[in-house]
């Protein structure tokens, strides 16, 4: 036996039937506070801004990545 049942509700009707709590107070605060938050960091957008962070962090790992080569390199050896 295969029964059907249709229930027609909006989704606020159907939380309030389960009981589950409404978060519609906490999900805007948190979009408000993340659109502060955007808004505090549209410098990083700017291209020479973000060109400087990049090309900084770049830099650095290049020359991070040459010293484990020569100390990768040099390990091996058995110079005395």
């Amino acid at each position: 036996m295969k029964v059907t049942m249709e229930v027609d509700c909006s989704p606020e009707e159907a939380r309030r039937f389960l009981g589950l709590p409404d978060l519609s107070p906490l999900n805007d605060h948190l979009v408000s506070e993340m659109g502060k938050r955007i808004d505090a960091n549209m410098a990083m957008l700017d291209p020479q801004e973000f060109m400087k962070n990049w090309m900084s962090f770049g830099a650095g790992a290049q020359d991070q990545m040459r010293k484990m080569m020569e100390g990768g390199f040099g390990g091996g050896t058995t110079e005395k």
